[in-house]
């Protein structure tokens, strides 16, 4: 073939041995035939792309939600303040048994919600009322600072829609402006960079915006079941809305909805550990002394594969 090709004289059209070969038509055909398609079945089919929570959405959305929960942090109320390791000591953790994986970890990431996620935040604001207020909070024992805060939290709570409240008698100290001012950041979008940021200077963190919207009394909760992913729903193998998600992870999400996990504190160690125990028996299924034999005793495979033990036979 390389003799045929070299003896051909460049200047004349070629017209055998062999058939034409069009690269560039092939390459057309490779890269924008095939690029168009998938990027169009990717629209169709694709699963959603839904925006991220954030600060910002959470306070436009259900700003009273977003107040409730910001003096909740501050009263130490919350979710995240009794969340135990890794994030702090005033939690038990989950344990099995005796053991308590949360405690012989420890403290890894130190957070006070209070502290975290609403005084640390203000203390970049310049406005002189907020830096005023924050002065005041620190100053004040804790022993004050928590009466102060539950007394609004509380009152938040009764009002129920309230973003605000006034304090005529000097219950609340300065938490209305703390409370205030930090709903205020939010709504400009500097919280969630203040939070991201707060522990390096790239924006990679989101383990305090991540524990905060947690901590949400409606906002979260409401977004997580309208999107099919809270517990009760299977959310650990779901994807945002009615898609499919990792269909392999159902016997994960099996578990959380019956006894006695369901309504166990310990229910992701519990199943974890589990699933732990149930891989290490299919990893040593061919060693292990009564395993192996469950085949002969249940004869599925027979069933299946029929046909061949039948012309076996014959």
């Amino acid at each position: 073939m390389r003799r045929e090709l070299s003896s051909v004289d460049p200047s004349k059209k070629w017209s055998g041995p062999v058939r034409e070969y069009d690269l560039i038509k092939e390459l057309v055909v490779a890269v924008v035939v095939v690029g168009l398609l998938a990027l169009t079945l990717a629209a169709l089919f694709s699963s959603p792309d839904e925006k991220a929570l954030t600060m910002n959405s959470w306070s436009h959305e259900a700003p009273a939600d977003f107040v409730q929960t910001a003096a909740a942090e501050l009263a130490g109320t919350t979710t995240s303040a009794s969340y135990g390791p890794p994030y702090n000591k005033n939690g038990e953790g989950q344990n099995i048994g005796p053991i308590n994986l949360s405690k012989l970890a420890g403290v890894r990431i130190p957070i006070d919600p209070a502290n975290s996620f609403v005084i640390e935040p203000l203390k970049s604001q310049s406005d002189p009322i907020t830096t005023a207020a924050v002065s005041q909070w620190l100053a004040a024992p804790s022993k004050e600072q928590s009466s102060w805060a539950n007394a609004y939290s509380d009152a938040l709570l009764k009002d129920g829609k309230a973003l605000t409240l006034t304090d005529a008698a000097g219950m609340y100290g300065p938490v209305p402006t703390l409370v205030t001012a930090l709903y205020a950041m939010a709504k400009s979008g500097a919280l969630d960079g203040a939070l991201t940021t707060s522990d390096t200077t790239l924006p990679t963190n989101f383990t305090k915006p991540l524990l905060f919207l947690g901590d949400s009394g409606t906002y979260f909760p409401d977004k997580a079941s309208a999107q099919h992913l809270s517990g009760d729903q299977w959310g650990v193998m779901n994807e945002t809305g009615s898609w499919p998600g990792q269909s392999w992870l159902w016997l994960y999400s099996f578990w959380y909805q019956i006894e006695p996990f369901k309504s166990s504190g310990n229910a992701d160690i519990l199943v974890m550990s589990l699933m732990g125990i149930l891989s290490l028996g299919l990893l040593l299924l061919p060693i292990l002394p009564v395993l192996p034999r469950i085949p002969y005793w249940i004869p599925v495979h027979r069933l299946i594969w029929r046909n061949w033990y039948n012309k076996k036979k014959n």
